[in-house]
């Protein structure tokens, strides 16, 4: 199952108390004080994993408890401290404060690890509290309880091509035809219910990662459609490729349709908008004679000052020019990707 928000409880582990105790030995008549300090709480970490692309774990485990630390003993013997406790998400995932809104931290990269909730620290034993005019205190510390942290992990997809567009323009067909993602193909809309990657090979040393992203609709930025849910995939993407349907079995305006869907990126985020797109006219093996739909959209591109190619992801005509152009389009972007949201930096 595809989770990418989930409100997640983390409880780091509470001190151990510390120890009361006196020393008392054979023939040793003046015994001092020997209690020990107990063990430190464990801490909770969150470690990106590229091995996982989805946040269930958490749906099902809301609750996340790191274990405490043991008390103190005597002979000056500290307790054991408690065992941390790590946390796998997928890289891309943001972590946020649920009270505030927040961003804590953000997972570019494989193997990061961020302290998320902090061990409670074990308290002194009575050995701790020996002075020379205080010989036999019976003065010990209780252990400090673990931070308690509400955080909300949410998963944006690292993509350099993101695939916008109408459902049904053939956002999934194309992909699985540069990739080898598989993801569900019929001839109704909302065949796609969750984002797709894939990665697309280019030549022995290229390659780039593709996003398929469940298709938008008027109103998708106030939750029409699925498109409110997987908006912010986009975000993490530096090119966006926007899939036109110009066969005119569709029964839409394919200028109108574009409009649209940068009205819908716009409202949601406008850097959006700003980002470097290119414009693709799909199903051009149901034309037959009348381009007249066709060259709309090329006009269009040329207003809007746009990369623009014609396709048939059914048929693969184009697609070897598409796949070299998008290559060389990143290329030109740079391998940087866009800044993202770290540490204290808010939302």
């Amino acid at each position: 199952m595809f989770v990418d928000q989930v409100r997640v409880f983390l409880i780091a582990g509470k001190g151990g108390d510390g120890c009361v105790s006196f020393r008392r030995e054979y023939r040793v008549p003046k015994g001092g004080p020997d209690g020990g300090r107990g063990g430190d709480g464990g801490n909770i970490y969150l470690v990106s994993d590229l091995n996982l692309n989805t946040l269930s774990y958490f749906r099902y485990h809301p609750i996340n408890k790191a274990r405490k630390g043991a008390p103190g003993q005597g002979s000056n013997r500290q307790g054991k401290r408690g065992r941390d406790l790590y946390l796998k998400v997928p890289v891309g995932t943001m972590v946020k404060d649920a009270h505030t809104g927040q961003v804590l931290y953000d997972f570019l990269k494989p193997g990061e690890i961020y302290l998320a909730a902090k061990g409670g620290r074990g308290g002194r034993g009575n050995a701790s509290f020996a002075t020379p005019t205080h010989q036999t205190p019976r003065e010990f510390e209780k252990g400090r309880p673990g931070e308690e942290k509400e955080l909300i992990l949410e998963l944006k997809l690292i993509a350099d091509v993101g695939l916008v567009g109408f459902p049904n323009t053939g956002k999934s067909t194309l992909i699985s035809k540069i990739s080898a993602a598989r993801p569900q193909i019929a001839d109704y809309p909302f065949t796609t219910l969750t984002p797709n990657l894939g990665v697309v090979d280019v030549d022995e040393e290229t390659s780039f990662v593709v996003a398929d992203i469940p298709g938008l609709i008027e109103g998708a930025h106030q939750g029409h459609g699925l498109g409110i849910q997987f908006l912010r995939h986009i975000e993490r993407t530096r090119l966006l490729l926007h899939l036109i349907d110009v066969s005119p079995l569709s029964g839409r305006d394919p200028v109108q349709d574009y409009r649209v869907i940068q009205s819908e990126l716009q409202a949601f985020n406008p850097e959006l908008v700003a980002r470097r797109q290119i414009i693709v006219a799909n199903k051009i093996d149901l034309l037959g004679q009348d381009r007249k739909r066709l060259q709309a959209v090329k006009r269009l591109a040329a207003r809007e000052k746009k990369p623009f190619l014609a396709i048939s992801a059914l048929t693969g005509e184009g697609l070897k020019e598409l796949v070299n152009r998008l290559a060389q389009l990143l290329a030109e972007a740079g391998a940087g990707r866009l800044p993202e949201a770290r540490p204290g930096s808010g939302d």
